[in-house]
């Protein structure tokens, strides 16, 4: 019979072969075609080996280019050409018609004449007021414990089933600068309210990533109570500008610097990073860091102007993720 002998074609593979067997383990045998797609192999077997051998010419590809280029810097030494630059999302950020010019004359008479204007100007001095959601467990009462020892000269109350609406008038008749409501859902922090006295604005940020000081590796010694100096990166946008000037508002203008301690409001892709480090001299060249937590990350979700107002207040910025969440290289702040 023809299909008695058991002779193979050559070329052809067997039931029994394995993948690695027929190609050689390890070894690329051609290189793929520019149109090549992986998805267009039906068989799943046979779509995954594949994609591990193009994955492996990749590999093979990317250290050949790294291995000439290495090359050629060591023969051509200070006339080598320049690193390439990688792409990453934030050199290809769409350009932002609000992006503003620190240096720009329009942008330093609004600051001037803006709601912050008196702090910049060292006319008041914050006076902060931190407190809860009604009811808080106690991962959130530490949380604000904790947040008030990194923020100078703030008190923390808690709300017992008061109302902004009543807290907001008391503050201002006792001086408060600024208001902080930590919010919780399932007794952990969520959510992140500071509303400017007297006049505003209020932000409304969705916090996450939330850890205390307990939590962090390596953590150093609790904070001192000397005043911190302010770190703000990336807030580059009219709205960006906002929201910066509004954190540093929150601290004293002079820092202590005997105290070494600083906090930090690094923005990147709309994520604001809140760290609590203290530096530590190790010789004249080397400067090391430790973080004293605690440690959070903030999402804006609206700016409002005036105080805390629900239902009737009028709403400088909205998120609203269908609309606006549309690109990944597009940020707001």
């Amino acid at each position: 019979m023809a299909g008695s002998s058991g002779k193979r074609e050559p070329g052809a593979q067997s039931h029994a072969e394995k993948p690695s067997e027929a190609f050689g383990a390890g070894e690329v045998q051609a290189a793929f075609p520019p149109t090549f797609s992986v998805s267009e192999i039906k068989n799943k077997q046979r779509r995954h080996f594949m994609f591990l051998r193009w994955k492996q010419q990749q590999r093979k590809e990317k250290l050949a280019i790294k291995k000439k280029r290495k090359k050629e810097q060591e023969a051509l030494g200070d006339k080598a050409p320049p690193k390439p630059v990688p792409k990453t999302i934030e050199n290809q950020r769409v350009h932002d018609e609000t992006t503003v010019d620190p240096n720009d004359e329009e942008v330093t008479l609004d600051e001037a004449t803006d709601e912050f204007a008196p702090y910049f100007n060292r006319k008041t001095l914050p006076k902060i007021l931190i407190t809860t959601s009604d009811r808080p467990r106690g991962r959130t009462v530490r949380f604000c414990e904790q947040l008030s020892t990194c923020v100078p000269n703030s008190h923390v109350y808690y709300r017992r089933g008061l109302a902004l609406k009543r807290i907001i008038p008391q503050c201002i008749s006792r001086d408060f600068t600024d208001l902080i409501v930590v919010n919780e859902d399932r007794k952990i922090p969520n959510g992140l309210v500071i509303s400017h006295l007297p006049e505003g604005p209020t932000a409304h940020f969705r916090m996450s990533s939330v850890r205390l000081r307990k939590e962090i590796k390596r953590k150093g010694k609790d904070p001192t109570k000397h005043q911190p100096e302010v770190i703000l990166n990336n807030f580059t946008t009219r709205l960006g500008h906002s929201i910066g000037r509004m954190f540093a508002s929150l601290f004293p203008h002079d820092p202590q610097f005997i105290g070494r301690q600083v906090a930090t409001f690094h923005n990147q892709r709309d994520y604001i990073f809140f760290r609590f480090h203290r530096y530590i001299f190790k010789n004249e060249k080397r400067v090391a860091i430790q973080e004293l937590g605690p440690r959070f990350t903030l999402k804006l979700r609206s700016l409002q102007k005036g105080t805390f107002d629900s239902k009737f207040g009028e709403y400088e910025w909205i998120h609203k993720r269908r609309e606006m969440d549309t690109s990944r290289r597009k940020f707001h702040l």
